[in-house]
């Protein structure tokens, strides 16, 4: 596998956020960047932008709240839209594969569950068990994958500002954390936590309350990659300044390196 450089990032629609976007790929240059949120239907996703920039591109959507999509300039193959778990599919836009320079990557935008007593909860912890039975049927832990994206739960308490501002709310019920965990139990690590165990690393800020210059973030962006990928992970960056700016998405870019 050659060095590669694999990119996520939430952009909370892409048609508000292309400027932006764009912006970045030129300025940072990912191998593969992937994208959640985009809020576009299929014949809207911008390709042929993309392909200006050197980018093959795959998307997902549906054109509502959801969508997500991976970019490549390192090769994009063997798409697959959703899970592959012998149940029916999905009915929101949310997972999609495809192999890029060896590495099989899926871009993740897990459903947020709104309240504890929602059904959207529910399938929030259905949706990633979906996840890691997809894993189970069709990868080994033995191969270069990384799952990233939009996780929508903060694994630890110090993945928040304050624990108790989130006590009996989504993003970091015991049972989501379990539910990531038992994905991760699959063979993934979460490589910003291998090698940083400080708080205050944030990845998301709400709009509201000036809640970005105050650092009242959560880490719900992330990259889980298979054992041999994170062996060779050799830098983990959230982009702080493209939270920056005018109409930034509420969520950074983070990045990681595999050489």
């Amino acid at each position: 596998m050659r060095a590669v450089l694999i990119a996520t990032w939430n952009v909370n629609s892409l048609k508000a956020r292309m400027p932006r976007v764009t912006e970045w790929l030129q300025d940072v240059g990912p191998d593969v960047l992937c994208m959640q949120e985009t809020k576009l239907a299929r014949d809207a996703f911008p390709t042929a932008e993309f392909a200006e920039l050197g980018y093959e591109s795959v998307h997902h959507g549906q054109g509502r709240w959801n969508g997500v999509a991976i970019l490549s300039r390192v090769g994009l193959e063997d798409v697959v839209e959703g899970f592959d778990d012998g149940r029916e599919p999905d009915p929101d836009a949310r997972a999609v594969w495809a192999s890029c320079s060896g590495v099989r990557v899926c871009s993740v935008y897990v459903p947020n569950g709104r309240e504890l007593d929602h059904d959207h909860y529910r399938y929030k912890l259905d949706w990633l068990g979906r996840l890691r039975a997809h894993l189970d049927l069709h990868h080994d832990p033995g191969e270069d994958l990384v799952v990233l994206g939009d996780w929508n739960v903060a694994p630890e308490d110090r993945d928040v500002w304050d624990p108790a501002a989130f006590e009996g709310s989504t993003h970091v019920s015991g049972a989501e954390r379990d539910a990531v965990r038992h994905v991760a139990q699959w063979g993934l690590t979460d490589t910003m936590r291998q090698r940083y165990g400080d708080a205050g690393i944030y990845t998301f800020w709400d709009y509201r309350n000036g809640d970005f210059h105050k650092r009242r973030g959560m880490r719900i962006d992330y990259l889980m990659a298979s054992e041999p990928l994170a062996a060779r992970s050799r830098a983990d960056i959230v982009d702080r300044n493209a939270r920056k700016g005018t109409k930034p998405s509420d969520h950074a870019p983070v990045l990681g390196w595999f050489a």
